[in-house]
């Protein structure tokens, strides 16, 4: 099994900590694991609050956890309250189900790891999240949507 290189980890977390400048977003925080959710990097802006690894490495974790995005482990928890408690109790509250978190696959579409990106909103962290990875020259689920059931782009 692959696994994200730290140079892929730390450009991706600087293209989505130059982005969020551009777009004068809050402060964010962004960690990138390997597969087993294993930390390769983390990076907290300065005036970020209390939490945010936590925050990111719960996102991360739930999108490799699940095999999909944490908005989409989002809508399941929505959908699924029974089950998704479940899961939350089985991996000892570690899933964090709220948007910013992404798979990142290599261009054959193996998973190679994920990253958790939080202080903006759920949506502007899932976009940060996906623009930090196809900067350092990865792919997110969408653009490999032809493996068919191998991405998961809907619940």
């Amino acid at each position: 099994m692959s696994a994200v290189t730290l140079e892929q980890a730390n450009t991706l977390i600087s293209a989505i900590l130059q982005r969020a400048r551009e777009l004068n977003l809050r402060p964010m925080s962004v960690v990138v694991v390997e597969p087993g959710a294993i930390v390769k990097a983390f990076q907290k802006e300065d005036g970020s609050s209390m939490m945010r690894f936590e925050m990111a490495m719960g996102k991360a974790y739930a999108s490799l956890a699940l095999g999909r995005s944490s908005s989409l482990v989002l809508t399941r928890t929505e959908q699924r309250p029974i089950f998704m408690e479940f899961l939350f109790n089985a991996s000892e509250r570690k899933i964090f189900a709220e948007g910013g978190g992404r798979l990142i696959r290599s261009a054959a579409g193996e998973v190679i790891g994920a990253v958790g990106v939080t202080g903006d909103t759920q949506e502007m962290d899932e976009t940060l999240a996906a623009h930090g990875i196809h900067a350092a020259g990865l792919k997110i689920d969408e653009d490999l949507a032809d493996l068919g059931p191998a991405v998961r782009l809907t619940n």
